[in-house]
């Protein structure tokens, strides 16, 4: 591999890691190998560090394809709770509220999943990696202050529901 002229590697970013933790791991490694003092290493979106999943990072002159990773495709896996919220919209706070699920149906959570097919606009949750005058969305939410995240658009091709604990 010439890390100098560029190489795209796949790294799966661990638990409560961040983006920034992961190239910079990978960076100290790259030079200790190459027993260089510097090289450029980036990555092609931020994930946030209560999410795992892929991260492509790319060294060299492969960094200037980052932004061409970043409007690929993507593909989510997801487990979900029906019935409870939280502030942070996942694990990292406590449940805050729970309502009755009785009258949902796998036929009713299919029907829903399919409204969000095509062209959306979403809100990132404040709990987000999205930067808000330099700064992370999370950090400053986890720090109790008010964040303001604009809506995005998303295109969603194709939502599929591998498995279901509800009644038929």
């Amino acid at each position: 591999m010439n890390f100098k002229e560029g190489e795209v590697l796949y790294f799966d970013k661990p638990l409560k890691w961040t983006s920034f933790a992961v190239v910079n791991k990978i960076r100290y490694h790259i030079c200790r190998k190459l027993g260089v003092k510097k090289i450029k290493v980036g990555h092609a979106g931020t994930l946030d560090p209560l999410a795992t999943g892929v991260m492509i990072i790319c060294t060299g002159k492969a960094t200037k394809r980052i932004e061409e990773f970043q409007y690929h495709t993507k593909e989510y896996v997801a487990t979900l709770q029906l019935g409870a919220t939280t502030p942070s919209f996942d694990l990292e706070k406590e449940i805050d509220a729970t309502y009755p699920t009785e009258h949902i149906t796998r036929e009713l959570v299919e029907e829903t999943l399919q409204r969000f097919i095509g062209r959306i606009e979403q809100v990132p949750p404040v709990f987000s990696a999205c930067k808000v005058d330099g700064k992370r969305a999370y950090d400053l939410a986890r720090k109790g202050e008010e964040v303001e995240l604009k809506a995005k658009t998303l295109i969603i091709d194709e939502i599929e529901l591998l498995e279901c604990n509800l009644r038929d």
